[in-house]
């Protein structure tokens, strides 16, 4: 099982746009996690394995697009109009077992996790 690497992290301003990409990701249902300082990791985003549904927190719904590309064995995130408030360590991470809107929120429900990659969003 090839570990997830996740990658595009990086300092923007408020309005802008970021890709995120997270490489291992094939064979598993996948989301995409974020962490700011002081608080528990929470949801933002999840897909299928099929890719034919995704899931997203309320807060990112409408700005945050989770995309996969199987071929590439790649995970996405594709942010827009991030915030000062979307500034985070995100994580990619994986399920062995199947996601559906009852079991995708938690934490325990994935089995591996990227190392994180940093955004830092400015006013």
């Amino acid at each position: 099982q090839e570990p997830l690497v996740e990658s595009g992290g990086r300092s923007v301003q408020a309005g802008d746009s970021l890709k995120l990409s997270c490489t291992g990701s094939g064979r598993f249902a996948m989301a995409w996690f974020r962490q700011a300082p002081g608080t528990e990791r929470e949801f933002g985003a999840a897909i299928t394995l099929t890719a034919w549904t995704t899931y997203y927190q309320e807060s990112v719904k409408g700005r945050f697009t989770i995309s996969r590309d199987r071929r590439k064995d790649t995970l996405y995130l594709q942010m827009n109009n991030l915030k000062p408030e979307d500034a985070a360590v995100y994580y990619c991470a994986a399920s062995a077992w199947a996601i559906n809107s009852m079991n995708v929120r938690p934490v325990e429900q994935y089995d591996s996790w990227g190392q994180g990659t940093q955004v830092s969003v400015s006013a």
